[in-house]
């Protein structure tokens, strides 16, 4: 007897960045297979960096993507200054926080209003919203404008900045350059609390998932920009033992590489961010999370809204700090001669975990490159909730069930052209 096959399957999937598909499979009322297809060709960004100057590589890897450009600027940083032996000084550390803080509002403000919040709200995508919710679209793009104008003060322009280099910044600015952004950002943070508020009143998905939780922990610090590699099921590592953990492999389904972390499916961004870190949060954010109803762990990936408009709002605290302390450092940079070496870098992208690695030769060019990005982390993951909410809501009609399986891979805010760097060519017939 045949069995009985439900197939969901969208082509295209919106209100993510890139190309990708999902593919679900039921047999007898049971899954059987599950597929985030990313079929974006691959961009083969590790191997064009190889023979470039260590010096490039800040600029050149930032063209990985529009959206989180400063989070491969300071890993490859993180991994050239590391390999090369040097420390930056930490007024310059400080800068290169500053101007993530202003990636994570931009990106997160993106994500929240145009591309999560329809899909909480019924609405088919963010234009439609508008019509109804204005202000919650105007609000939100205020938010994301200060997190721009803060990119623009401190990179040199938001989108793929141009002011970063090796041992710190091109240009550092005046005290009197960044005062100004401070009145922007005590007026985004009046309006990401209000967010969040707001955001806490939908109605959210019940569904918790057991993945191992990976993040940066930095200390009594919330991470940003460096740190030791935290787990939930484990001891942190350092980012030189990263590929000691991390093993990526390829499917046959997607241009970009699943990862395992000690053989497990395991999670990477927001949640694992919070879930590891929520107790170094600044004053506000904390009590605004708590107000909010989320503990001290979120496992909810529906909740995850919740927890970028609360990373929101530490973001602009952490540059309201950044910019009170602010002392212009004596030098813009501190020099990266080159040595032949190994270097691993790590940042918190918004979407999760970013590692670099590079094996420099002692005449500054670049042997071998590795970059794996926190999407092509999270596939597994990410196919293993639709197949757990597939099989919880059985019941539902194949266009409500596949909505919920599109609604959960946009959970994440999935950064497809990242993710797919990579693809195993073999020619036969030769």
């Amino acid at each position: 007897m045949n069995p009985e096959i439900r197939t969901l399957s969208v082509g295209a999937l919106t209100r993510v960045e890139g190309e990708g598909a999902l593919h679900v499979t039921l047999a007898d009322g049971a899954v059987s297979s599950v597929e985030l297809n990313i079929y974006e060709p691959p961009r083969f960004f590790e191997a064009f960096l190889r023979g470039r100057a260590h010096t490039e590589l800040p600029d050149l890897t930032a063209r990985v993507c529009g959206i989180c450009p400063v989070a491969y600027q300071v890993s490859a940083c993180n991994a050239v200054e590391n390999a090369c032996g040097v420390t930056v000084d930490p007024e310059l550390v400080a800068l290169r926080r500053l101007l993530y803080c202003g990636e994570w509002i931009h990106s997160h403000a993106l994500h929240i209003f145009l591309l999560h919040a329809p899909d909480l709200l019924g609405y088919p995508d963010g234009i439609a919203m508008a019509k109804d919710r204005p202000d919650l679209i105007q609000r939100g793009l205020e938010i994301k404008k200060t997190g721009n104008r803060l990119m623009e003060q401190v990179g040199g322009r938001a989108i793929h900045p141009i002011n970063v280099r090796l041992g710190g910044f091109h240009s550092v600015p005046h005290k009197r350059d960044l005062d100004p952004l401070a009145e922007m950002l005590r007026r985004s943070l009046d309006d990401a609390v209000d967010t969040l508020t707001s955001i806490a009143e939908f109605d959210f998905p019940d569904a918790e998932f057991d993945h191992e939780l990976l993040s940066l922990s930095d200390g009594d610090r919330y991470p940003i920009e460096n740190g030791v590699i935290n787990r939930s099921n484990g001891p942190a590592f350092d980012v030189a033992d990263f590929s000691d953990h991390i093993v990526e492999t390829q499917v046959k389904h997607s241009t970009a590489l699943h990862a395992a972390l000690d053989g497990h499916r395991y999670l990477t961004g927001p949640l694992a961010r919070y879930s590891l870190n929520s107790s170094t949060l600044s004053p506000i954010a904390r009590e605004a999370a708590a107000a909010a109803g989320l503990g001290p762990v979120c496992r909810n990936p529906f909740h995850s809204i919740l927890v970028r408009a609360v990373e929101v709002i530490y973001a602009i605290e952490e540059s309201l700090r950044i910019i009170a302390d602010y002392q212009r450092p004596a030098r813009p940079f501190v020099d990266v001669p080159a040595r032949a070496g190994i270097g691993h870098g790590v940042s918190e992208a918004p979407r999760g975990l970013l590692y670099h690695r590079y094996e420099i030769g002692d005449d500054g060019t670049v042997r071998a490159a590795t970059l794996i990005p926190p999407t092509s982390q999270n596939q597994g993951a990410i196919e293993h909730e639709m197949a757990e909410l597939v099989a919880a809501n059985l019941t539902l009609d194949d266009a409500t069930l596949t909505s919920l399986c599109e609604k959960s891979i946009r959970n994440h805010d999935p950064c497809i052209s990242c993710s797919a760097h990579f693809l195993t060519l073999s020619i036969d017939g030769r």
